[in-house]
């Protein structure tokens, strides 16, 4: 019964820290809508380096997530078949999924037990994250042509996700 209760416990603190309701976005987000997104750059899993501003034009989701996030793991398996699958090849459209402060190494072996075949990278130290929000994960921001942030959820619900997927349809199509 104890290991029960902690079990519950550990459960119920990692879903408080790794999910918040969005009406809390506008107090953890370092971005704000309409806002330019903010550059970066990031190493891909074979050592080049590559800079948001490469991908100008294009519809960019970015998806920042920790392989421990009970929500983000629920979210990414739906990012791979609903979103992925889906829009890999289109040339417009370029997703970014990083992980939270973890290392490469991390990620390639977290990429390799979970067989996802989108782009995720390593955010060590959170130096990316840290330019777009304060706390909690999943997020995602959709970020289009222009290079505009016009899309941002905090957490995980179904809801949410199904209004991403046709926020990115819909700046596809313009």
């Amino acid at each position: 019964m104890k290991k029960i209760f902690l079990s519950i416990l550990v459960a119920s603190i990692n879903y408080g820290f790794s999910q918040d309701a969005n009406n809390d976005y506008m107090t953890t987000s370092m971005v704000q809508l309409k806002q330019t997104a903010p550059e970066f750059s990031f190493t891909t899993r074979d050592g080049k380096t590559v800079n948001l501003s490469n991908y100008k034009g294009k519809v960019i989701l970015i998806n920042f997530f920790a392989t421990w996030c009970g929500p983000c793991m629920q979210e990414m398996p739906l990012i791979q078949s609903d979103i992925w699958n889906k829009l890999k090849d289109n040339p417009d459209f370029v997703l970014l999924s990083l992980g939270r402060d973890h290392s490469q190494e991390e990620i390639n072996k977290f990429i390799d037990q979970k067989k996802f075949t989108f782009p995720i990278y390593a955010d060590k130290g959170k130096v990316i994250y840290s330019l777009y929000a304060k706390q909690y994960i999943p997020r995602n921001y959709l970020i289009d042509k222009k290079g505009e942030v016009i899309y941002a959820t905090t957490g995980f619900t179904k809801e949410e996700f199904e209004d991403l997927k046709i926020t990115i349809d819909k700046l596809l199509k313009k």
